[in-house]
Parts: C-alpha cells; structure tokens; sequence
C-alpha cells in the first residue's frame, strides 16, 4: 500500500515547542546564525536528535508558498488608483502578475482576483498580503489558491 504524506496548516501556537524549536534551528542555519546543527540546537533548547527527528516534517508556510503561483482574492472600493495601488504592492515586493479578472463594481465594490508568481518575492507571502491589505480602498485580501 502507497502512503503517502498528509500536509495540513496549523496556526504556530497550536504546535508543540520541539517543532516551533526545530523551525527556529533551521532558521538560524539557514541565515548564517549558526554554522553547525549543534551550535543552532544549542541556542534554541533542543536535542540534535529532535532536531534530525522532525527537520523534515515542519516548514514555515512562506517556504511552501515561495516559488509558487498564488491567486490573491480582494475586495475593492470602487475609486480611480485602487487597483493601480494594489498591482504597485505586487511589484514592489518582487511578484510577477500573470492574471488579473475584476468585477463590474456592485454598490461601489469590486472583486479583483490576481494571480502571481511568487518565485522572486523578497518578503514572506502573509506580509505581502498584509502590504495589499493595507492599501487605501482595500476593503478585504485573502489567499485564495496556491
């Protein structure tokens, strides 16, 4: 029988502290913090053998999302520049747009779904989403595919 691996999203503070340990090890190997896995265990608290345990069983979801093509869902104020603010935010943080449908506005409101390649982004994808949210005239942004 082919078993095949399960994935599911869990917000951090459900997680057990060895796998929130193991994700911070890797952190700090992964940008220089420390050189060997037994200098990045020491610093975080954990074993070398939690560690090589669960090091391939927990990724932040920015590394899941990266490189990846994500469809951004949004609710927009129907007024001159929003859109044109919003599609600024994606190319400020380096997200290449490869589709972009909108709804005729309903009671001074549009649905904009944008699709993008995330391969070149230089940040995580939630702080992108929280940079589009941020844009005057967005109402609502979400994650819809990805």
């Amino acid at each position: 029988m082919d078993k095949k691996p399960k994935y599911y999203i869990v917000e951090a503070s459900a997680l057990p502290e060895v796998f929130l340990k193991v994700a911070q090890t890797k952190h700090l190997l992964e940008n220089g913090t420390a050189t060997t896995v037994n200098d990045a265990a020491r610093i975080t608290g954990i074993s070398r053998s939690a560690f090589y345990k669960y090091r391939d069983a927990i990724f932040p979801f920015q590394d899941l999302m990266s490189g990846r093509i994500i469809t951004f869902q949004m609710m927009l104020r129907d007024e001159t520049g929003c859109l044109s603010a919003v599609l600024s935010s994606f190319a400020q943080y380096g997200a290449n747009i490869l589709t972009i449908n909108q709804t005729i506005p309903n009671n001074g409101c549009a649905s904009v779904t944008i699709t993008a390649e995330t391969i070149a982004l230089r940040c995580a994808v939630e702080e992108l989403l929280h940079h589009i949210s941020e844009v005057t005239g967005v109402l609502r942004a979400e994650i819809l595919a990805g």
